[in-house]
């Protein structure tokens, strides 16, 4: 086994290897070719147009939209669905009372994990749909039902937007809407998981804490934020992907997929309407590849960034 270990690894090794080559890379390697051609995607004329394509991407109006969109999602998005997975988890690990088993989480906190956890069963298009007839504008709508029911608003003219059919999804401010639903539906995942890491920090560092007098406050910002920050620097950066996609939303919810106005667009969006319905696949392929090169970098940086000793406990 010894003198045939490379040759028992690479028997093992070599289906998987070749799949993922062919299934994986190969597909990014054909669309880095095609970005350097003005290939319509319906036929087999392409041509060689060189870097003509990653050119036009910065005179591009849309595409400048569109990547503002993208950097408002990549900042509030892991911001807040991290703040509030972090507090949920401290409240259901480390926010009770103390008693003689030590300290342990507010009451019922098993069951609010799987009450906050629920929406990561759901399939996000699923969510899309549900969310969308919340949002509805008549009185079908969750939300705009209950308004009228309790008589602050009225039926024929819904929030006061009689300009506008949608008056959520169909207004500028529809970014906050997305946001609200992105963060609904991740924090339950992250609270799972940084319930997981806090599992691991030994009690006895907060029972001494507040023996000393410390407070939650203090314990949370001083002892558990300081802990986890292997663990949130992570999920920063899967909440980093997850907010340079936010596709499924934008095309279940929104008017025009993108609208209104533009008000929505995103990358993945304009991507998709430039391939499918304008029929220019490489310059679309063009926008994956940038945007698949800048998601590689800030996820190496920020990995660089909070990148430090690990801290034995």
């Amino acid at each position: 086994m010894r003198h045939g270990v490379a040759r028992f690894v690479t028997g093992f090794l070599a289906l998987p290897v070749a799949l993922y080559l062919f299934y994986v890379v190969w597909p990014f390697a054909q669309a880095a070719g095609y970005s350097l051609t003005n290939w319509g995607g319906y036929s087999d004329k392409q041509e060689f147009v060189g870097l003509d394509n990653y050119v036009r991407l910065f005179s591009d109006e849309l595409i400048r939209k569109a990547f503002w969109h993208n950097v408002f999602f990549l900042v509030t998005v892991p911001l807040f669905t991290i703040a509030l997975a972090l507090f949920l988890a401290f409240l259901l690990n480390v926010g009770g009372r103390e008693d003689r088993a030590g300290i342990r989480g507010v009451f019922g906190s098993g069951l609010y994990k799987v009450i906050f956890f629920f929406p990561q069963v759901l399939s996000l298009v699923v969510i899309a749909v549900m969310w969308q007839q919340i949002y509805r504008s008549d009185n079908q709508g969750l939300i705009n039902g209950l308004l009228m029911k309790i008589g602050l608003v009225d039926a024929d003219n819904p929030i006061g937007f009689t300009a506008d059919p949608e008056p959520f999804l169909g207004v500028p401010a529809v970014l906050w809407w997305l946001l609200f639903i992105a963060v609904w539906s991740g924090a339950g995942f992250y609270m799972v998981l940084f319930s997981a890491a806090m599992q691991s920090i030994p009690k006895d560092i907060y029972e001494a804490a507040l023996l000393d007098g410390a407070s939650r406050f203090h314990t949370f910002f001083r002892i558990t934020l300081p802990l986890l920050r292997d663990t949130i620097s992570v999920a920063w950066v899967y909440l980093g992907f997850i907010a340079l996609d936010m596709y499924a939303l934008v095309f279940v919810m929104t008017p025009s997929q993108g609208g209104p106005n533009h008000a929505s667009e995103i990358f993945a969006s304009v991507l998709n309407f430039t391939a499918f319905q304008k029929g220019q696949f490489g310059y679309a392929c063009a926008m994956g590849v940038a945007l698949a090169i800048f998601t590689i970098l800030l996820a190496a940086l920020q990995l660089r960034i909070t990148r430090r000793e690990r801290i034995e406990y």
